[in-house]
This record gives structure tokens, C-alpha cells and sequence, in this order.
């Protein structure tokens, strides 16, 4: 029995809450990661996990070897990265999830730069609006937009970037361009969800809220993009998000004497794990791809 293999399978098990779910972080067959956890086991002559219809929990003896096995683990992998040397770069799998949208943009295009300063890894890119457990799918690093809901999340931020009001030239050919906030009850405008029909400017020390009443919603920024470039209305949105029309000059900012929080881009790692090199490594790249792209205030 390979002593470290065993540990990850357990480790990550532990983590992921079931071997099923461990099975598909590692990339292995269920009944590979159960066999080797029970050859632990006898092994240590101890009984590390409670099997039960509603799912496995450490034993006491359990969470003590997860976790001194889950540091050994980490500490195995920057050895063996630091054992190969800086120029040999990294190796193994990354899983790294993200929107749609930003990934569209912001990852995809720039990968192949990304693979090749680094060979020997691969690179497995899962495309998700929604907030999802980073433990559970294997995740090593997400990208996530605003604010974010699990404060005691391990992340950092790589980006600020500015939000304005946005649309198309030829939809603001069909209507004028509002000049001030109250002016936006005449537009269609495009929001994520009827949660997102409050807007909020601030102007100097002034503040005005503005309720919008759009037709059409979405629960992806993906659609809000689209919309947009069909002419379809007004939106809210990051610079990153329209940064090439904005650049051709196709989608413009309207109410620009008005501003809007600014939101985040950050780099979130699994909770209760020391962020990889290979994830390191990879928000150094996108904050770096940010920089280059002007992506921040």
C-alpha cells in the first residue's frame, strides 16, 4: 500500500464527505477509494471513519490522523515542487471553476500561455455562476465576483473593477440616453433577478435609489451580456464584462456623473486547506492577465 496515496484518499474523503464525492476529486472509481481507506485502517489497526446511512464522520482517532495527514500532504507536494525547481514548473491536475462569462474572456483565451509556461500540468475549468463547494467538487481555486457570502472563506482579492450603467449605441439611437437616475423608469433594463431592481447612485454626498422595472431577467451574467449586445436595454455591469464593445466604442457608459460600488474579483481556496502551488500559481496568472487588460481601478 502506497502510504501517501491512502492518506490523500482519506484526506480527501474526510473533505469531501463521501467516497463517492472523493472518488470524483481524485479522478478514481468509488470502489478504489473505499478499498483504500479500509486497507488503511487495517493498517493502523484503528477505525478511522462511522459508516452509516447518513453518510461517513471521522472517529475520534479519525480526526486526528486527518488532520496531521492533510498538513504531510501539503507539505509532500511543495516538497516535491521545490525538489524539481522553480523552472521545471508545476505538474498534476487543477481544477478551477469560474462564470461563464468572465471565463470566456478572462481564462480560456489565456490558457494556452498558462500551459505553456507549465507543461506538465492540466487543467480542468468548471463553469458555474453559482457559489459552490469547493471541498465537495474538488475544487483547487475559484474565481468569484462581489461580495463574498462564507466569510471565513480563504481567498484574495486580485481585482477591483469599476461599474457603470451600459448599453449598446444602437439601442440609445431608439431612446435617449437618460441624464439623470430617475430618467431610467422609460428604459428597459436588464437585471440578474427581481432581487436586482434597486439601483443605487451616489453623486458627491448625494444618494438616489431607483427602482427599475424591466421586462425581461436572468439568472446568469451571461444572459445580461447578451441581452445588451441584442440592443435589448440597459445594465449594470463591470467594465471586465463589456471590456472589448467598450473598447471598439459599440457599448458605451451612460450616467457617468453618477457612480456605483465598484465590485471584486477574488481568488477563493477550499476552507481548511493550504492554498496549492498549482492554485497559487494560477491567481498570480489571472491577476497578472487583469493588470495587463487595464481590468482595475
Amino acid at each position: 500500500m502506497d502510504r501517501l496515496l491512502a492518506m490523500t484518499a482519506f484526506v480527501r474523503v474526510v473533505e469531501a464527505g463521501s467516497f463517492s464525492a472523493a472518488a470524483r476529486v481524485l479522478g478514481v472509481g468509488q470502489p478504489a477509494v473505499s478499498k483504500t481507506v479500509a486497507q488503511l485502517e487495517d493498517k493502523l489497526k484503528v477505525r478511522l471513519l462511522l459508516r452509516s446511512t447518513h453518510g461517513l464522520t471521522p472517529t475520534e482517532a479519525g480526526m486526528r490522523f486527518f488532520e496531521r495527514a492533510r498538513v504531510a500532504i501539503q507539505e509532500a507536494e511543495e516538497a516535491e515542487l521545490a525538489a524539481r525547481g522553480a523552472g521545471a514548473g508545476l505538474a498534476g491536475r487543477l481544477r478551477v471553476s469560474a462564470a461563464p462569462t468572465f471565463a470566456r474572456l478572462f481564462v480560456i483565451p489565456f490558457l494556452p500561455l498558462f500551459l505553456a509556461r507549465h507543461p506538465a500540468l492540466e487543467v480542468d475549468v468548471i463553469l458555474d455562476d453559482r457559489t459552490i463547494d469547493l471541498v465537495a467538487e474538488g475544487i483547487d481555486v475559484s474565481l468569484r465576483m462581489g461580495n463574498l457570502a462564507d466569510s471565513a472563506s480563504v481567498a484574495r482579492k486580485l481585482a477591483t473593477t469599476r461599474r457603470s450603467v451600459l448599453a449598446t449605441r444602437a439601442y440609445l439611437e431608439r431612446v435617449p440616453a437618460p441624464r439623470v437616475p430617475a430618467d431610467l423608469a422609460r428604459h428597459e433594463t436588464l437585471a440578474l433577478s427581481q432581487l436586482d431592481n434597486v439601483w443605487t447612485f451616489t453623486r458627491a454626498s448625494t444618494a438616489v435609489s431607483v427602482m427599475v422595472q424591466g421586462r425581461v431577467r436572468f439568472n446568469a451574467a451571461e444572459g445580461i451580456r447578451a441581452a445588451v449586445l441584442a440592443d435589448m436595454g440597459l445594465a449594470i455591469a463591470s467594465d471586465w464584462m463589456f471590456a472589448p464593445e467598450l473598447a471598439a466604442g459599440s457599448v458605451v457608459r451612460v450616467l457617468e456623473k453618477w457612480t456605483l460600488p465598484d465590485i471584486s474579483l477574488w481568488a477563493v481556496f477550499p476552507t481548511g486547506r493550504l492554498a496549492s502551488a498549482k492554485a497559487r500559481a494560477f491567481a498570480d496568472f489571472v491577476e497578472e492577465i487583469m493588470l495587463q487588460q487595464q481590468i482595475l481601478t
